[in-house]
């Protein structure tokens, strides 16, 4: 059984925005589950809304692509089918909700992403919004 997600790719600072969810030991993008009768576009905006409180409207996010990979703490699923938006955004940015805390991370960081954010993380440097040769500041 396919798990269907949603997430945004934010890039700041050269780095890829992503959260820790309450009780998960790797990191996500801001996202989720598209709900019965939404458009992933609806559910983006639903997600970023509930997980980081941002009022962005489901017309200001443009698809990256899609990512399917398996899944990470799903045991009821066999695959996750992640469609992958991008959306301008400037201004402060706070976890809210279920989520514990938000990490900019660089490709060097993959060890530290699910499965599903790794491949986003792969979308966004083919799509050359990340520097491949960017290092974390740790």
């Amino acid at each position: 059984m396919e798990l269907d997600v949603v997430a945004w790719v934010h890039i700041r600072e050269k780095r890829l925005l992503t959260v820790r969810a309450r009780g998960r030991d790797l990191l996500y993008l801001p996202g989720g589950k598209v709900e019965p009768g939404e458009s992933p576009a609806e559910a983006i905006s639903r997600e970023v809304e509930e997980e980081l409180g941002l009022d962005l409207p489901p017309g200001n996010f443009t698809s990256l692509g899609t990512v399917v990979t398996e899944p990470h703490d799903q045991p009821r699923y066999t695959s996750v089918r992640m469609v992958c938006f991008t959306a301008p955004y400037e201004g402060p940015l706070r976890p809210s909700a279920e989520i514990d805390e938000l990490l900019l991370v660089s490709p060097s960081d993959r060890r530290l992403l699910a499965p599903a954010s790794a491949a986003a993380l792969d979308l966004a440097l083919a799509h050359g919004l990340l520097d491949p040769d960017l290092s974390s500041p740790r």
